[in-house]
């Protein structure tokens, strides 16, 4: 057996740092990146994630897949990012509800702002206002006078407190001056089921859900909570041609990643979510869903945290002055 002398010694030693640094300095992503969803399958934004989630992995050149993780209104999938390993591999496709949670949730296990690195926004969806299929009334306004006289005999259907739904629906409650008895499920989906089977009465949800179940009939739409029409319901009017101009919400959506996930990882990260936001199949999609890409420069992280906080600032004596609470 051959003897090591000092310099075959240092030469391995040598060897071995140089190995060492090489594999430090491998590109980053090596291995699969996972997207947590905080809603259950099938809702709007897991809709969003599955197609943001393909159109990066092609980008990032490993599969992105998407982890469903909902319940308590988003944060138990929140959580589950917020205490994950800061390595880029696990993140983290919320929507509006990150700038509710903060004054929603009074008591969280981990902190629902400066637990995350923000990576850019990623789309800001229309909202409507939508109804079983045999509901009794075919405009806002027909729609409002059946809210206001039998109240007290209909459903509301929302995702859960701090759900977008659920902040649709205390809007659309305001707007009215009527309240209604709402009924709570795990994600969009999930309701989405239960208004198709009539046993629910209203929601509101995103078009990103809505549009291909109003295209086919399946369920009736009173409006879109946007200034504007939106091109993929060309037919369906806005809040304010329907007689409610403060009835306006859109819902914005954001990629995020675990509190001290290193610098050059966020910029890749950023990187491939604008080119995602380019991707022809994902706009041609989104299209198909009643929503765009928001502007490259808007997807982010210096943009998406700025619009990100003065969110919270804006909803926060909304909440205040409904005084639902989730804990």
């Amino acid at each position: 057996m051959a003897r090591l002398t000092r310099r075959s010694t240092l030469g391995l030693a040598g060897a071995l740092t140089l190995g060492g640094a090489a594999r430090a300095q491998q590109p980053w992503p090596t291995r699969t990146v996972t997207i947590i969803v905080p809603f259950a399958a099938g809702g709007p934004t897991d809709t969003v994630a599955r197609l943001v989630a393909e159109a990066m992995g092609r980008n990032l050149g490993q599969t992105v897949v998407v982890e469903n993780a909902g319940g308590a209104g988003g944060t138990i999938g929140a959580q589950k990012v917020a205490m994950a390993r800061p390595d880029g591999y696990t993140l983290l496709l919320h929507h509006i509800g990150m700038s509710t949670t903060p004054t929603l949730y009074r008591r969280l296990a981990y902190d629902p702002v400066n637990g995350f690195e923000t990576i850019g926004l990623v789309t800001e969806v229309p909202m409507t206002l939508v109804a079983k299929k045999d509901f009794p009334a075919n405009t806002l306004q027909e729609a409002i006078a059946v809210i206001r006289r039998e109240r007290d005999n209909l459903n509301y259907a929302n995702a859960g407190i701090g759900a977008a739904s659920h902040l649709c629906g205390l809007l659309l409650m305001k707007a009215v001056d009527t309240p209604m008895t709402t009924v709570p499920f795990r994600g969009t989906g999930p309701a989405m089921q239960e208004l198709l089977s009539g046993r629910v009465d209203l929601m509101c949800d995103q078009t990103t859900n809505t549009t291909e179940q109003i295209n086919s009939g399946a369920i009736k739409v009173f409006n879109v909570t946007t200034e504007s029409r939106v091109p993929a319901l060309p037919n369906v009017p806005t809040s304010a041609e329907g007689g409610l101009p403060d009835f306006q919400v859109t819902v914005w959506h954001g990629l995020y990643a675990p509190k001290g996930t290193p610098a050059p990882v966020i910029q890749r990260l950023s990187g491939a979510l604008q080119a995602a936001l380019r991707d022809e199949r994902l706009v041609a999609r989104f299209a198909e869903l009643g929503t765009t890409p928001v502007a490259q420069d808007r997807a982010t992280p210096e943009a998406h945290r700025r619009f990100w906080q003065a969110d919270i600032v804006k909803w926060r004596p909304i909440i205040q002055a409904a005084g639902q609470y989730a804990d």
